[in-house]
């Protein structure tokens, strides 16, 4: 990084922002993401208790982070977070085009007599990760699915990365204790760079990911959310020993994609007989989106033909 950004144009660009940058001599890239407005707007579609905020708005910064390294345009990132026993049952995040949207579905009473909401165990309880990467121009969905172990999100996908990439990675989760900021940041090795052999031939005590392992793992998670620190002034901090190459921004929106057409035409697909089934007293078909609050309704009569 030749020098630093002005001070005006950086802070303008820290909330619902993802920057990309690599570190070309060690062979690594990252992302480094802070949600601001984006974040209170998203969370404002429920009445989360501030533990489940927490949890959703880490997720939230994990699929920015993730989401951000898809080349299509169209391309799809969704994480999923499910147990059977825990308190909460369902979390789901996903990003398409720079939108984010998400949910979680949790126990509200159990959640009240937990004594400590910070454990990963604790929430879930047992239960898988699992994070798809779609590419519909390549017709292509990959899906790597890990134990939901680790004190934290962030542990529990760096095993992701691990076990089904087999790709050294450093991830950093962190949301301010307003709950209206939350920021994280990705590092990963690439051998023989970002189009090289097999992943599997990753060493995992490669010496420059050693060095680059060490320098990510400094970062605060205040640093993270420090809305007066400019993103890139946080990668140079971090990396000021290495030559830090700033890809261009890719700003952030809240993007939920239901809409009365495309419930429509969901339902319609549906047999006659069991579109009939579904109307309530009003000769409505209600449908609800659990990303946004909203209930559609659908008039039956909407289907004649």
């Amino acid at each position: 990084m030749n020098s630093s950004p002005s001070p005006a144009a950086a802070v303008a660009a820290n909330l619902d922002e993802a920057i990309g940058f690599t570190l070309p001599r060690r062979n690594a890239r990252g992302r480094v993401v802070r949600l601001g407005p984006l974040l209170d707007h998203i969370l404002s579609a429920h009445d989360y208790p501030a533990p489940i905020a927490r949890i959703l708005s880490e997720a939230l910064v994990l699929s920015a982070l993730l989401g951000s390294l898809l080349k299509e345009e169209e391309g799809q990132l969704t994480i999923q977070a499910q147990t059977e026993s825990g308190i909460i049952d369902l979390l789901v995040v996903d990003y398409k085009a720079g939108e984010l949207r998400g949910y979680v579905r949790f126990d509200k009473a159990r959640l009240a007599a937990l004594p400590s909401h910070r454990d990963l165990f604790a929430l879930f309880g047992k239960g898988y990760l699992a994070i798809t990467f779609d590419h519909p121009v390549a017709e292509e969905r990959y899906q790597g699915i890990v134990p939901l172990e680790g004190s934290s999100l962030a542990e529990a996908a760096q095993s992701y990365f691990v076990q089904s990439e087999q790709l050294p990675s450093v991830v950093r989760l962190a949301v301010n204790d307003t709950g209206h900021i939350a920021g994280g940041i990705l590092v990963q090795h690439l051998p023989e760079g970002e189009e090289g052999r097999d992943r599997i031939h990753t060493r995992l005590d490669d010496p420059e990911w050693e060095h680059v392992q060490v320098l990510a793992e400094t970062i605060k998670g205040h640093e993270l959310t420090d809305s007066g620190l400019p993103l890139e002034s946080l990668l140079w901090r971090l990396f000021h020993e290495e030559e830090v190459r700033v890809l261009r921004a890719q700003p952030l929106a809240k993007g939920c994609r239901c809409n009365a057409d495309y419930i429509r035409s969901v339902i319609a697909r549906f047999p006659a007989e069991e579109r009939a089934e579904m109307v309530d007293e009003r000769g409505l078909i209600s449908v609800d989106c659990e990303f946004c609050s909203r209930v559609f309704p659908i008039a039956l009569s909407a289907f004649d033909d």
